[in-house]
């Protein structure tokens, strides 16, 4: 378990970015996958929800987890939709009191966010194809509208690290054609491959947005005793992968 130095001050604010320890689940899903749309035991999965709930001292019912697509999509919880089983969303935003917003992630970027002065929460899956579509700003705009007047503060768990995201030229070509800046976010690895940095090109958002931003910095793909990785089940020929869990609720 892994928690934002920042974020570890604030006292009515609950979060952990998880590690894959301390779950129930068996072989490439060893120990604490937390992907509902893995291919995992359903009865190893509900236990692993468990354990999250408890370490979070929320209702298991009360955990929000989202079916998340690399959209740019945000939704706000409300007294109204508090209850739904999942969110179609890449982000989640809420000011209720003991409800635990989740994002599940194997290399992507989990992001957790709190607006200091209106008391106000939320988290974000954040893939390259969810951070240049838009989810960050997304959020933040939807967390703005709620009320201008804020002082918002986010935590960029665990992902995949540079020298870890290996790309090609056409992945590079379509950040650049976005962008001349986005060259700032690779690195070259020989004529035909580059290194991306997701985590660089995620923090920029958010400082570009005024969010303050501090760091939990480890390597999904390198570090494969404490994370799972996408990227390295791809490598290992796995037909599926396990997902690592982040979570933040308000006391």
């Amino acid at each position: 378990m892994f928690y934002s130095k920042k974020f570890k001050k604030f006292n009515n604010v609950k979060h952990c970015f998880f590690s894959r320890k301390g779950g129930f689940s068996k072989g490439i899903y060893q120990s604490l996958n937390c992907g509902k749309g893995s291919k995992d035991n359903k009865k190893n999965l509900f236990r692993n929800l468990s354990f999250v709930s408890k370490k979070m001292k929320v209702n298991q019912k009360k955990l929000a987890l989202m079916y998340q697509t690399h959209s740019n999509k945000v939704i706000i919880i409300t007294k109204k939709n508090k209850n739904l089983k999942k969110f179609n969303s890449d982000a989640l935003i809420t000011n209720l009191r003991g409800v635990a917003l989740g994002v599940v992630t194997a290399d992507c970027v989990p992001i957790i966010l709190y607006d200091i002065k209106n008391q106000i929460i939320a988290c974000i899956h954040a893939g390259w194809k969810g951070a240049s579509s838009g989810i960050i700003e997304n959020t933040v705009k939807k967390i703005k509208k709620l009320n201008s007047k804020n002082k918002i503060f986010a935590s960029i768990g665990p992902c995949i690290g540079v020298k870890s995201y290996e790309v090609d030229l056409n992945f590079y070509k379509r950040f650049i054609a976005k962008s001349k800046n986005n060259t700032a976010y690779f690195l070259k690895k020989n004529k035909l491959k580059k290194f991306f940095n997701l985590r660089k090109y995620v923090n920029d958002k958010l400082v570009r947005l005024r969010v303050k931003v501090d760091h939990v910095n480890h390597d999904t793909f390198k570090e494969k005793n404490r994370f799972f990785s996408y990227r390295r089940s791809q490598k290992l020929g796995d037909n599926d992968y396990g997902r690592c869990i982040s979570v933040i609720s308000m006391s």
